[in-house]
């Protein structure tokens, strides 16, 4: 989940923190994977394989790489606390700090807002691409 060095790619993830961290946390809060780990840590702690699971059920699995790296770039942010017992086999649980709570919580209200709106959306990008269309010479459209 580093920072996405595609318009400069010879920017090291750390010189893109000190470059512009607000656009940093931004892209952590809100990439594709923190935003499903965050609304879900909102309801409960988790384990690994149940927020796998619990991430899954938005329609995308996610593969184990990607959640490990979703929730250490979310601890390393303040986001994300991993409680680990020392038992065996080792059980790891991973919930929010209250930092995590409040990002999660504004991230909860953006897919809301995002859900509630989706139609007027929808018919505003096919007014956008109806408007676009090449027309033939000589055909008549009516709207």
């Amino acid at each position: 989940m580093a920072v996405s060095n595609r318009s400069n790619p010879g920017v090291t993830a750390s010189e893109a923190e000190r470059m512009c961290p607000h656009r940093l946390v931004l892209e952590h809060v809100t990439s594709r994977w923190g935003v499903l780990v965050l609304v879900e840590l909102l309801e409960r702690p988790h384990r690994f394989s149940e927020l796998r699971r619990a991430v899954g059920r938005y329609g995308r699995d996610v593969s184990e790489k990607m959640l490990t790296q979703t929730l250490q770039t979310l601890e390393r942010d303040g986001m994300v606390h991993r409680d680990a017992h020392p038992v065996i086999p080792p059980r790891v649980a991973y919930s929010l700090t209250d930092l995590g709570r409040e990002a999660a919580e504004q991230v909860r209200a953006l897919t809301r807002w995002t859900q509630d709106r989706l139609g007027q959306v929808e018919e505003a990008r096919r007014a956008y691409d109806e408007a676009r269309v090449p027309q033939a010479p000589g055909l008549v459209t009516h709207r």
